[in-house]
């Protein structure tokens, strides 16, 4: 094995393995393989034109170089990012954990509970803080969470509104200007006015179903809103607040003054600003928002046997299931960076954020003062962290900024002239030194600090919080390190993720995500970069995002690219926003229908429905491929009005449909464009791409191809890539490009701060590892397919009797024959230390198998050795010989406390429940709940910590 190669560490098959598996798929080799499942019109004519691959260590030289070129300024600019301390323990033991970062969405919950918990100390932070009983587990950021509020109000108008059509959104003036954009983009499609104005002297109207106003407010000033609400509440209106989290820890919370939202970003609780992104976006409601709030709700529930245990609550809320009536597209959120903000509390609890709050104030209000005494005017009367400095007559705003600039610091400049400053977590006395150094020098005085800033309040005791926050037990007992690292480890512990086992999640694609790919995420060069940094201190991270868009084009054969999209269902909407502003641009904005397959996955409908698309959905045939006849018939009956399909390839159903190209044409005939799905690109890469295909836009998921982790429920990241004719209407971003064109984020690159590891992903492999990776994820797919044919057997193949990267197992007839369904081999995979697969999607009563290409001969076939021990056990219930109640598989997953207990209640005995197979003895995953119980979970949610905690 050559060992420079980073192909041979991150592809898990070895060359001597291959013949073997070939052999049982049935290929005289790897090129016949892949000739035999994907279509020769759409192959590749000659290789992906990208740099040849490095090896480790020269990728790491060359990322350090990157690193360099960004310079590290103290960051005064605020506007939603601030500068933080991520706890040590938090990123030593969270952010750079694979327990915690390798980790899948929690559905299967038994195998779940460690991110579970932490997620719910999430959710019971921002309860509290905020003042409202409901949350969810994260959403992608600020300006998302301001998009979804507005779209939640709407979709919950009363009868009387609805009636009435009342269709306008009040946003105040003073709302930051990266939210008013999202929300710009968001509203338009829906038919949703947008209006501007001083909430203070703003009149309602009974058209008017929501607003949103900002605390404290986008310069700073805290306001008193309890008027603007009382009037809002009389006309039938509902309210949304963006707010500072750690602001709230000393401010009265706003569902404590009427607020039936209150949304924001969890960033300064302890993740760096990364350029941008990502962070925890939130949003907190009313308990009568329970089923229309979006995202995922963690909930408490129990098990088995009453025991205490969480669960993802109310997921029929969620785009899978309600589809083109679903009110949200969210799918991917934050969870890994939920999870740190929640051991951020965790770790100081109640006293720690006090301390942290009343000090970034404290130094707030000092500054203000010495401002003062230098002849500086202080205008915000209220304030938290944020000061907005007048400066007096003859003092040049140019002077100020280059002395600024000299002592390596970033300040805010408004267009009036004004200066902004945003205390922050980080700043020590001596920086308070330094801004008076520049204040004072650019009046031609001299200022020397003699004192610390005192602990004092300076805003109005009236918005002083009276109320007590997280005093729950897990929020005092790990206030040292030693406790905290150990409560961590306790919860990974709970926990299947690649560092226990393959995650054979169809459509997922839970591949490795290399350590040297990750490394620069905890490099501060890429971790504490405010995104509106002048551009001459980020050329480090410009250099990477021109590179890596370029690479994402030559993968894709497109001309065009937008990093901006913070997952892959922000992608897809990205992608209908940029289709329907270019048909707008050509006089066809009436163009509202996209034809959609029956088996499209349950975010393409709700993209569809939120960008403002009616969708048609067209039949497959009996082999699982769009039926080509209907598609023609629908796309004729609606081509005066056809804007667009959806299509993922391979399918839903993992394979390479023959018909594809016939497909675009058939639209691109009818005036439409064609919306390629990147879900399933693993299976493309290097072999053939949308653009060749002929499809006119693409997402990606790079946390799914590209080798960025899934983080437990995100980070993601969703680039599209666009044709030439879409690239003028690719997203923009109001404070950087000065245009907010089909923003979609809070920050103009997204979550910036992930892309280094794609760009790893890409300089480690090249043009032939990447090449060698796709044809890997195909054998291996394949090889899984040949060996379980003749058991469970396999649902959909090709044409040619090939499956793509992924397959689906039959288990309906099983269930028929045995009682045994699929859920029940998902959870019994459980007591193997195996999570579950795709369970029921895209075909009820199936599971969904994505192998990739990362893991190796001697995995798969421990893999399949479970899947056969299973599929006996199976037989057994079938053939009589066990009881069709009291089996394995009925009462799966079995818990460590169950089976080391006193009392044993089963036919069975104790080593067929939890040693099945002998290797489980030297690696046994031990489960710490038996099945929870869904219905019980959902009648009775319970979304934050309480008396019942586990």
């Amino acid at each position: 094995m050559d060992t420079n190669k980073f192909v041979n560490r991150h592809v898990g098959i070895a060359e001597e393995d291959v013949p073997s598996m070939l052999q049982t798929v049935g290929a005289q080799s790897l090129d016949e393989l892949i000739n035999q499942t994907i279509p020769s019109d759409i192959r590749l004519d000659k290789p992906l034109n990208l740099p040849d691959p490095m090896t480790e260590r020269e990728f790491a030289e060359h990322i350090a170089e990157l690193a360099s070129k960004n310079q590290l300024f103290t960051s005064y600019i605020g506007m939603g990012w601030y500068d933080t301390i991520c706890p040590a323990p938090i990123q030593r033991n969270v952010l750079e954990n694979p327990v915690w970062y390798t980790s899948y969405t929690p559905y299967q919950a038994e195998v779940s509970q460690g991110r579970l918990e932490a997620l719910l100390n999430f959710q019971t932070v921002i309860c509290e803080l905020t003042g409202l009983p409901l949350t969810n587990c994260s959403l992608l950021d600020e300006a998302t969470a301001a998009a979804e509020a507005a779209t939640m109000f709407y979709g919950t108008r009363s009868r009387a509104q609805i009636k009435a059509e009342a269709n306008t959104l009040f946003v105040d003036n003073n709302v930051f200007e990266s939210t008013l954009a999202v929300i710009h983009t968001r509203m338009l499609p829906q038919g949703i006015k947008v209006i501007t104005g001083d909430y203070k002297t703003f009149h309602f109207t009974d058209d008017v179903f929501g607003a949103i106003i900002q605390y404290p407010n986008g310069v700073g000033s805290i306001e008193n809103y309890t008027d603007f609400v009382k009037r809002a509440n009389e006309n039938g209106t509902r309210v949304a607040v963006a707010a500072d989290l750690m602001s709230l820890v000393i401010l009265t919370p706003p569902g404590e003054w009427g607020a039936d939202v209150v949304f924001g970003s969890a960033q300064r609780f302890g993740t760096p600003m990364f350029y941008g992104g990502p962070s925890a976006g939130y949003m907190a409601t009313k308990d009568e928002y329970k089923r229309a709030i979006p995202g995922r709700i963690i909930g408490i529930s129990k098990d088995a046997y009453g025991r205490p245990a969480y669960r993802l609550a109310l997921q029929t809320r969620e785009q899978h299931i309600k589809r083109e009536k679903a009110t949200s597209n969210i799918c991917t959120a934050q969870a890994l960076l939920a999870t740190m903000a929640s051991f951020y509390a965790v770790y100081h609890g109640a006293d720690g954020l006090r301390d942290i709050a009343n000090r970034i104030h404290a130094s707030a209000g000092f500054l203000a003062g010495e401002l003062e005494k230098l002849g500086y005017k202080q205008l915000n009367k209220n304030f938290f962290d944020t000061l907005m400095i007048e400066l007096p007559v003859g003092i040049s705003i140019n002077a100020l900024r280059e002395i600024a600039l000299e002592c390596k610091v970033n300040l805010r400049y408004f267009e009036g002239g004004q200066i902004g400053i945003s205390i922050d977590e980080t700043t020590q006395p001596t920086d308070i030194g330094v801004l008076l150094y520049i204040f004072a020098g650019a009046a031609g005085k001299d200022y020397m600090l003699e004192e610390a800033a005192p602990a004092k309040t300076y805003f109005d005791k009236k918005f002083a919080r009276t109320s007590d926050f997280l005093q729950q037990d897990v929020f005092k007992k790990y206030r040292t390190e030693t406790e905290l690292m150990r409560y961590i480890t306790r919860l990974g512990r709970r926990d299947i993720s690649l560092a226990q086992s393959m995650i054979s999640l169809g459509s997922c694609t839970m591949k490795l995500n290399a350590a040297s790919e990750l490394f620069a995420l905890s490099r501060p060069e890429f971790q504490n970069i405010h995104p509106y940094a002048p551009e001459e201190q980020t050329e480090g991270y410009k250099e990477l995002i021109e590179n890596l868009s370029a690479y994402l084009a030559e993968i894709t054969g497109f001309k065009g690219v937008s990093l901006q999209p913070n997952s892959g269902a922000s992608g897809e909407y990205t992608g209908l926003r940029v289709i329907r502003t270019y048909l707008e641009s050509k006089g066809q904005g009436h163009r509202n229908i996209v034809l959609l397959p029956a088996s499209a996955h349950g975010t393409n409908p709700a993209s569809a429905v939120q960008c403002g698309f009616s969708t048609v959905t067209v039949k497959t045939d009996e082999n699982g491929n769009i039926d080509l006849q209907d598609f023609r018939e629908k796309a004729e009956a609606n081509k005066d009005n056809l804007a667009a399909t959806m299509i993922t390839y391979p399918s839903t159903h993992g394979i390479f449909e023959s018909d594809i190209k016939e497909m675009c044409n058939i639209i691109h005939a009818r005036g439409g464009q064609v919306y390629m799905d990147g879900a399933n690109m693993n299976a493309q890469v290097g072999l053939t791409n949308p653009g060749v295909i002929g499809a006119d836009v693409c997402h990606l998921n790079l946390h799914k191809t590209f080798a960025s982790p899934h983080g437990g429920g995100g980070p993601g990241v969703g680039p599209i890539c666009v044709a030439e004719h879409l690239v003028p209407f690719l997203p923009s971003h109001p404070e950087v490009w000065g245009n907010e064109q089909n923003a979609v984020s809070s920050a103009p690159y997204g979550s910036a701060g992930i892309l280094p590891i794609t760009y790893a992903y890409i300089r480690l492999l090249g043009t032939e590892g990447l090449t060698i990776a796709t044809q890997i994820a195909i054998l291996n797919a394949n090889y899984l397919a040949a060996k379980l044919k003749d058991t469970y057997g396999i649902v959909y193949t090709g044409a040619t009797g090939r499956v793509g990267h992924e397959l689906i197992l039959e288990c309906r007839a099983i269930k028929e024959r045995s009682g045994i369904d699929e859920s029940d081999i998902a959870k019994r995979l459980m007591d193997f230390g195996y999570h579950a697969p795709t369970l029921s999607f895209p075909v009820h009563g199936t599971l969904m198998i994505e192998p990739t290409e990362s893991e190796s001969k001697a995995e798969l076939d421990r893999f399949l050795d479970v899947l056969d021990c299973i599929w006996k056990e199976i037989k057994e219930v079938e053939e009589g010989k066990v009881s069709k109640e009291d089996n394995v598989l009925k009462n799966a997953p079995h818990p460590e406390y169950e089976v080391t207990g006193d009392e044993w209640n089963h036919e069975y005995p104790r080593s067929k429940a939890a040693f099945p197979l002998e290797w489980l003895h030297d690696s046994k995953f031990w489960i710490n709940v038996a099945r929870v119980d869904n219905a019980y979970g959902d009648r009775n949610l319970i979304p934050t910590l309480c008396g019942c905690q586990i």
